[in-house]
């Protein structure tokens, strides 16, 4: 039975290092695989098996190691404006990124969007997403596309566009950010970055415009 147990726990030290390959997010990956090395090192360690010990004993270190890296590297985080959604660079951008953007905005349909507010998020003088939205009411902005790709979805360019950088919204006499949604992924992201659900329509969510934050270029 403490054979059978001992076993069990291995397999499970190998499944997460086999799940922790398939993650596209690279904190994700360091993460899952610590555990998994963490989960295998002991079993080496319950079974007498030291060369298995040692070598996930020092994957671990080396994710740690990594990790520790990643937490303390700052980003810089700028935005880039578009005057129109046709620009080469934005048809392209849908083109690769088609199916996923599909996952998480599948009712996105850039020639119903007339007068568009678009631009371009730089991490570290790199694209990594598009923000698309459209003026609905006064000072309200509905979010038509709020996306990240996916190697960079660790909320910090979230966390740069609605907090660190909510002047350039309120810049735009934007108070009031609206959007809808009925992708859980998607509105479990919201929820996280201080969406508010509107009771009155099911799957409407909004966010308002706080005065006074600091403007410009934020290191995240």
């Amino acid at each position: 039975m403490e054979t059978n147990w001992i076993q069990l726990f291995g397999y499970f030290g190998s499944v997460l290092i086999a799940i922790s390959l398939t993650m596209r997010s690279i904190v994700r990956l360091r993460w899952i695989n610590l555990c998994g090395a963490a989960v295998f090192s002991i079993y080496g360690l319950l079974v007498d098996a030291f060369p298995v010990f040692l070598l996930n004993g020092f994957i671990v270190l080396i994710d740690i190691y990594h990790l520790f890296q990643m937490h303390k590297q700052k980003n810089y985080f700028e935005i880039l404006e578009k005057s129109r959604l046709s620009a080469p660079y934005l048809q392209r951008f849908f083109k690769y990124y088609e199916n996923d953007l599909k996952n998480f905005f599948p009712h996105f349909n850039p020639e119903e969007i007339k007068n568009p507010l678009v631009f371009i998020i730089l991490r570290n003088m790199m694209p990594i997403g598009v923000f698309i939205g459209e003026p609905v009411a006064e000072n309200t902005l509905e979010i038509k596309m709020d996306y990240v790709i996916p190697d960079y979805r660790d909320l910090k360019s979230a966390y740069f566009l609605f907090g660190k950088q909510q002047r350039f919204f309120s810049n735009n006499r934007i108070s009031k950010l609206i959007i809808r949604s009925d992708v859980d992924k998607h509105i479990s992201y919201l929820k996280k970055i201080g969406f508010q659900k509107d009771k009155k329509l099911g799957n409407d969510f909004f966010y308002k415009i706080l005065e006074g934050n600091d403007q410009g270029n934020q290191l995240a």
